[in-house]
C-alpha cells in the first residue's frame, strides 16, 4: 500500500533550507508544490499540504497528486492531527513537521513523523539509513562472544 504524506506547509516554507533554495520565489505555497514535484520528495505517493489560515487566491490547488488544505479558523497543527486520526491506517501516513507536538501525536497514533530537514534533503534520509545499518554491524569480538553463547545453547 502506498504512503500518504501529510505536510505542515508553513513549517517547511519557514525552514532555512527551504528559504535558501527558494529565495527568488515570492509565493511560498507554489514554491513548495513545485519543489515537491521537481525533487519527487514524496515519490509516487499522495501528498496533502496543510497551511494555516485561508487561501490567498480562491480555488488555489496543488493539482491531482497534491491536495492543498487551508485550516481556516483552526491551526494547521490541529487539522493535521484530525487528518491522522481520521485515516483508516495511520501506519501508512508520514507526517512532515518540526513541531514537536505534531510529531509526538503522529508517532503515538502510529504514523511516521519526519523532520523538515529529512524531507527537503533526501540525502539526509539515505545517510541516516546507512548510519543505522552501520550501527547494527557487530564487531569481531561481539560476533565471537555471540557464537560462543550459541554453541553452548545448541551444541551442549
Amino acid at each position: 500500500m502506498s504512503l500518504q504524506y501529510v505536510i505542515d506547509g508553513y513549517n517547511i516554507t519557514n525552514h532555512p533550507a527551504f528559504k535558501q533554495k527558494n529565495s527568488k520565489s515570492y509565493n511560498c505555497q507554489e514554491a513548495l508544490i513545485k519543489l515537491i514535484r521537481i525533487k519527487k520528495l514524496c515519490g509516487k505517493n499522495k501528498a496533502t499540504i496543510v497551511f494555516d489560515g485561508y487561501p490567498h487566491e480562491p480555488g488555489f490547488s496543488g493539482g491531482e497528486d497534491i491536495d492543498v488544505i487551508f485550516s481556516r479558523k483552526e491551526s494547521a497543527d490541529e487539522k493535521i492531527k484530525r487528518i491522522v486520526e481520521s485515516y483508516g491506517n495511520p501506519r501508512n501516513i508520514v507526517v512532515v513537521s518540526d513541531d514537536n507536538e505534531v510529531r509526538f501525536f503522529a508517532k503515538s497514533a502510529g504514523a511516521k513523523p519526519m523532520s523538515v530537514e529529512k524531507f527537503i534533503n533526501p540525502q539526509v534520509r539515505t545517510q541516516s539509513k546507512k548510519e543505522a545499518f552501520a550501527e547494527t554491524e557487530l564487531t569481531y569480538g561481539q560476533r565471537e562472544k555471540s557464537n560462543k553463547e550459541l554453541r553452548k545453547i545448541w551444541l551442549e
